[in-house]
């Protein structure tokens, strides 16, 4: 009987890389996150539904664009620190390739690999310059050089997903509702649902991380209130 593909395998493993599902998770989450407190903020003022139509929706394409720009610039900068210490491991396997041989060698052996198998191994792996780069590449810096995450990938998820993240809790406004209460309890919605969503690509409880989430976008909401409701006061708003 052969054996079922991996995809049908129990136990198979997800992409844990996290170049598609970081950014959208954290992009959800900020946008959720950041135009409910904002909205709770200015709310809170005793400003005017148009007033928070507006302050929501600057809220919502200034925190995409800063989103896309900052995961842009961070994968970009990783991958490239990537390049240069493959590069760098490149230029010694040249130069010092039995050095090298014994150095991966130890590593297997240091994870219970008998040392003349490692070392033959490592030794048969030095004859082939571009695997043996991979192998000493992962190995060394745990990182696979040939499945990098893409800035662009990154950037356009972060944008997509803070927006319609930041766009949940402006919908009531947008519908022609004036409530406040109302725009925050769709926001919290939102973030239950993100909080849940998560839950299925980490395994955990999908109650606990939707109320996770919901407690922690409570807690911003209510301190920003608090101040735009003292500001509010103050300023005789």
């Amino acid at each position: 009987m052969t054996d079922p593909p991996a995809a049908l395998r129990e136990g198979h493993h997800a992409d844990v890389s996290g170049g598609r599902l970081r950014p959208a998770v954290f992009g959800a989450m900020d946008g959720l996150v950041t135009n409910i407190a904002l909205i709770a903020g200015v709310g809170g003022g005793g400003v005017s539904a148009n007033s928070i139509v507006l302050t929501g929706t600057a809220g919502l394409v200034a925190g995409a664009i800063s989103m896309a720009l900052g995961e842009y610039t961070s994968v970009r900068s990783a991958n490239e620190q990537v390049a240069a210490e493959v590069a760098k491991e490149r230029r010694e396997l040249e130069r010092h390739p039995q050095a090298e041989a014994r150095e991966l060698a130890e590593v297997w052996v240091g994870r219970g690999l008998p040392r003349n198998l490692a070392m033959e191994v490592a030794e048969t792996l030095a004859r082939r310059p571009e695997e043996a780069l991979r192998v000493h590449v992962r190995e060394e810096l745990g990182v696979d050089p040939d499945d990098q995450p893409s800035p662009w990938t990154a950037a356009i998820s972060s944008f997509l997903f803070f927006s319609v993240g930041a766009l949940m809790p402006l919908l009531p406004y947008l519908l022609g509702f004036t409530n406040l209460w109302l725009a925050l309890a769709v926001g919290g919605v939102g973030l239950f649902v993100a909080g849940a969503v998560v839950a299925r690509f980490t395994g955990r409880s999908w109650l606990i991380s939707g109320l996770r989430q919901l407690l922690l976008g409570a807690a911003a909401a209510a301190a920003t209130y608090l101040v735009g409701t003292l500001i509010g006061v103050q300023g005789g708003l």
